[in-house]
C-alpha cells in the first residue's frame, strides 16, 4: 500500500521533534463547527499565564485538558502563538475545571448555576454519573427526570465526538478532516469507517485515497481486498474528470488503477467488470475502444444528446416570420450594418429551434443577441439571457439593455439542487447562452431539464477559448457533430481591427505567433524579462506605476494578473503575497485564514458555489470591512454586499492574481499575463488565447520570447466525451 503524504516519514520524523504543550482550556476565543478550526487561550504547565493555542479539534469545551504538539510562532497581528501540528482534548479532571466545563454551555440544560449544583452533589463522579446513571442527576434541584435524560444524550454526543477524534487521530487523520467526517457520518464514523475506510475518498471532501490507504493499512486490511481495488478505480477514473474528460477508455484505467494499487491488472479487471454489471461504473464505446464511465455523469451526458434533438425538433415560436424583414428592421433598430455571416445567423435563429453561434473576437457575437431581444420585445416573446460566469452576466445586461442572470441564478440554485427543473421550468420563448464554451455536463443538463419544451435556444461562444473547467467540452462537441445549426461569426469590424489585442489573439488562434514590435500608443504589449524575479520586478512597476500614469487605469480594480498555473513564482499563490504586500499590505484590523491575510481594500474571489448567499465561483470583489473583534467581514460584489465569518473565509482567496481557467468568462480592462519556460506543463495556445481575449483595452504579456511560442505552437490534446458521437447517431 501506498503511505498517505499527511504522515510520511518527514512528517513523522518532525512531530517527534515537536514542542509539547499540556493544560486547560480557560477561553475559547474562537471555534468552527465546519472545520475545526479554533483557537484557544490555555493556562499551560510550565506558563506564568494563558498561552494562545492554535490549531484543529471537531470540539473543544472550557475547562478541557488539552494536548497539542507544535511549534511557537510569533505572529505580526496576534503575537506569540502556539500553532498545534496535532490537538486533543480529555475532560477535566479538578473540581474547578469540571465546573467551568459544565457551566461553558457544552451541554443543552446546563448552565454555570446549574454546574455548581451537579459538583456539589457528585464532586469528581460527575462525568460518569451523567454517562452511566443520568437518572440520578434528579437528586439535583432544578433538574427532572427529561432534562435528565437530556443531559444524559448531550454527553453521549460529545463522547462520540471525542472518541471519533482518538480514533481517526490515531490512523492519522487530524485537522478540519475531523469535523468533516463527523458531519458526515455522524455518530456512527467509527463503524463506517472501520467497516470501509476507502468510503473517506470516494465522500469526504479532502481525504486523499492515499490517506484512506493510510487508515486501511493500520486497520489491517489486505492490500488485494475487493472494497481497496473498486475505490482504487474510482479513485482513478474521478481524477481523469477532474482534468474534463467524461470516461476513459478501461486499459488506460486498469493500467493506471494497477500503478496506483501495486497490484497485477489480473486482479483489478474481474472487480471492474463487477462494477460495471452492478451499474456502479457504465461502460462503453469512446473512438473505438472500450471505455469506463461515472454513472450519473455518463446519464447527464447522454440526456443532453436526447433534449437537444427533441428541443431541435419541435415548433419554433416565430415560424414564417419575414427574415429580410426582420433583419433590415433589426439593423434600424440597433442602428448597425450586419456582416454577411450575421446575417445567416440572424436568418438561422427564425427557423432552427437549436442555434450555436461561433466566433473569436469583434466579429459582432453580442451585437447578435442585441438584436434577438429587440425581436423578441417587437413581437411579444419572452427571453432570458444567462452566461455562466456573474461578470459575464453583468457585461451582457449592459451590452443589450435586458436582464442577464448566471446560470445558477437563473436556475435557482439551492443546496439541493435547482428549483427551477421539468417540474418548473423556465419562462421563456427564447433562452440565449453567452460564453457557452464554459458549459460543462452537469450544468448543461441542469439548464436543458428546466427549458421548456416550445422554447428555442442560442448558444453563442467562443469554441477556441479553453473549454470547461468541469467534465466535458459541450460547445466544441455540439459544434463537431452538425446535428444543430452553427453559425460561424467570421468577419471582423473595422473598429475591431484597429485593436491589437484582436489581431494578436487571432494571430494566437491560428498558431501564429504574434508581431511583439513595440508601439507606443498600442493596446498590446510584449514585456521580456529573462526570469521569473525579473518579470514580478518588471509586473510591479508596471502595475504600480507606468499603467495607472499612461492609462488612468486602478492597480487593483483594473488591473488583472492571469497566471498559467497556482504554483511556482509565476503562479497566483506567490503572486498574490507580493502584490498584496505592495498595494495593500495587511494592517490591524485584518482576519488570518488558512494562511492568508484579509483586509480593508484587498481583492477577493469567491471560489466555491455558495447558494444560501447567492454567491458563485469565479466571483471577484473588494473587501470593504473588517469587524475583527466579532471575526467578520464584508466583501463588495459589484453593487451586492456579502458578509463573511471567519469561517467561511475558506470561501475566499485573494484575486490580485488568479488563474486564467478562473477567469473564464470574465473581461477586465487590463490584463498582465506572465509567460516562463517554468510553466512548460501549462502552456497551450487556448490558455494563451483565452488570456488575451479576457481583456478590453490592454494586454501586457510578461517573459520569455521562447515561452510563448511554445504556448502558441503547442496544442491542446482533446478531451474524451461522448456528446459528439451520441449527437451524430
Amino acid at each position: 500500500m501506498q503511505k498517505s503524504s499527511a504522515l510520511a516519514a518527514s512528517d513523522q520524523e518532525a512531530l517527534s521533534l515537536a514542542e509539547h504543550l499540556v493544560g486547560s482550556i480557560e477561553r475559547v476565543t474562537f471555534h468552527s463547527d465546519e472545520t475545526g478550526f479554533c483557537v484557544l487561550r490555555v493556562k499551560a504547565r510550565g506558563h506564568r499565564k494563558p498561552v494562545t493555542v492554535v490549531g484543529h479539534a471537531p470540539a473543544v469545551a472550557i475547562g478541557e485538558v488539552v494536548e497539542a504538539s507544535g511549534e511557537w510562532l510569533h505572529d505580526r497581528n496576534h503575537g506569540v502563538q502556539f500553532r498545534a501540528g496535532v490537538l486533543k482534548t480529555a475532560a477535566p479532571t479538578t473540581a474547578e475545571d469540571l465546573q467551568r466545563f459544565l457551566g461553558s454551555g457544552l451541554l443543552k440544560g446546563v448552565g454555570p448555576s446549574v454546574a455548581q449544583r451537579l459538583i456539589a452533589s457528585f464532586g469528581s463522579r460527575v462525568l460518569d454519573v451523567i454517562e452511566t446513571k443520568p437518572h440520578e442527576l434528579t437528586r439535583v434541584h432544578g433538574i427532572g427526570m427529561a432534562k435528565a435524560l437530556g443531559i444524559g444524550e448531550a454527553w453521549a454526543e460529545h463522547r462520540a465526538l471525542k472518541d471519533i477524534a482518538t480514533f481517526l487521530n490515531a490512523h492519522g487523520v487530524g485537522g478540519f478532516l475531523l469535523t468533516r467526517i463527523y458531519r458526515a457520518y455522524g455518530v456512527g464514523a467509527i463503524d463506517i469507517v472501520s467497516a470501509n475506510p476507502y468510503r473517506l475518498a470516494l465522500e469526504i471532501p479532502g481525504v486523499e485515497f492515499s490517506l484512506a490507504d493510510q487508515v486501511a493499512m493500520q486497520l489491517a486490511i489486505e492490500p488485494t481486498a475487493e472494497m481497496r481495488l473498486q475505490a482504487g478505480l474510482i479513485d482513478v477514473l474521478s481524477e481523469v474528470v477532474k482534468e474534463g474528460h467524461s470516461g476513459m477508455p478501461a486499459e488506460d484505467l486498469l493500467r493506471k488503477a494497477s500503478a496506483l494499487l501495486d497490484v497485477p491488472k489480473v486482479l483489478l479487471a474481474p472487480v471492474l467488470e463487477a462494477q460495471c454489471a452492478s451499474g456502479q461504473l457504465v461502460v462503453d464505446e469512446l473512438d473505438g475502444r472500450r471505455s469506463i464511465f461515472l454513472k450519473n455523469l455518463y446519464g447527464a451526458e447522454l440526456f443532453i444528446a436526447q433534449r437537444l434533438k427533441e428541443i431541435a425538433q419541435g415548433f419554433h415560436p416565430w415560424r414564417g416570420l419575414d427574415t429580410a424583414q426582420v433583419i433590415s428592421e433589426a439593423e434600424a433598430a440597433i442602428g448597425v450594418r450586419y456582416s454577411a455571416s450575421q446575417r445567416e445567423a440572424l436568418a438561422a435563429s427564425c427557423r432552427s429551434k437549436v442555434l450555436v453561434v461561433t466566433g473569436g473576437p469583434g466579429v459582432g457575437k453580442t451585437t447578435l443577441i442585441r438584436s434577438l431581444t429587440h425581436l423578441c420585445a417587437k413581437h411579444e416573446l419572452q427571453v432570458s439571457l444567462c452566461a455562466p460566469t456573474g461578470r459575464a452576466a453583468k457585461r451582457l445586461a449592459e451590452s443589450t439593455g435586458f436582464p442577464a442572470k448566471t446560470v445558477h441564478r437563473l436556475l435557482e440554485a439551492s443546496e439541493g439542487g435547482f428549483r427551477r427543473n421539468a417540474k418548473a421550468p423556465l419562462a421563456c420563448n427564447l433562452l440565449v447562452v453567452d460564453e457557452a464554451s464554459m458549459l460543462d455536463i452537469r450544468l448543461t443538463a441542469a439548464l436543458l431539464r428546466a427549458l421548456p419544451d416550445e422554447a428555442c435556444l442560442l448558444l453563442v461562444g467562443d469554441v477556441d477559448q479553453l473549454p470547461s473547467i468541469g467534465p466535458g467540452q459541450i460547445l466544441s462537441d455540439i459544434i463537431a457533430s452538425d446535428a444543430v445549426p452553427v453559425v460561424h461569426l467570421k468577419e471582423v469590424f473595422r473598429q475591431e481591427r484597429e485593436s491589437r489585442i484582436i489581431t494578436v489573439a487571432h494571430a494566437i488562434n491560428h498558431g501564429l505567433v504574434p508581431d511583439l514590435a513595440h508601439r507606443p500608443d498600442s493596446d498590446f504589449y510584449f514585456v521580456e524579462a529573462d526570469t521569473p524575479a525579473d518579470a514580478m520586478a518588471k509586473m510591479t512597476i508596471l502595475i504600480r506605476d507606468r499603467i495607472p500614469r499612461k492609462f488612468g487605469f486602478d492597480p487593483v480594480r483594473d488591473v488583472q494578473v492571469l497566471c498559467p498555473m497556482n504554483r511556482g513564482r509565476l503562479g497566483t499563490q506567490m503572486l498574490n503575497g507580493e502584490l498584496q504586500r505592495i498595494f495593500n499590505p495587511p494592517g490591524a484590523d485584518s482576519l488570518h485564514r488558512a494562511g492568508w491575510i484579509y483586509g480593508p481594500g484587498d481583492k477577493v474571489m469567491q471560489v466555491r458555489n455558495d447558494y444560501e448567499r447567492d454567491v458563485y465561483n469565479g466571483e471577484v470583489g473588494i473587501v470593504r470591512e473588517v469587524r475583527r473583534d466579532h471575526g467578520e467581514l464584508t466583501v463588495a460584489f459589484d453593487e451586492r454586499q456579502v458578509g463573511y465569518t471567519l469561517r467561511e473565509l475558506d470561501e475566499l482567496s485573494l484575486a490580485y492574481a488568479v488563474t486564467i481557467h478562473k477567469a473564464q468568462g470574465s473581461e477586465y480592462p487590463a490584463v498582465i499575463v506572465p509567460i516562463a519556460a517554468q510553466q512548460a506543463s501549462m502552456l497551450r495556445r487556448k490558455l494563451l488565447y483565452t488570456a488575451v481575449t479576457r481583456a478590453s483595452r490592454l494586454v501586457i504579456i510578461v517573459g520569455s520570447r521562447a515561452a510563448l511560442a511554445e504556448a502558441v505552437t503547442h496544442e491542446d490534446e482533446p478531451r474524451l466525451t461522448r456528446l459528439r458521437n451520441w449527437l451524430g447517431a
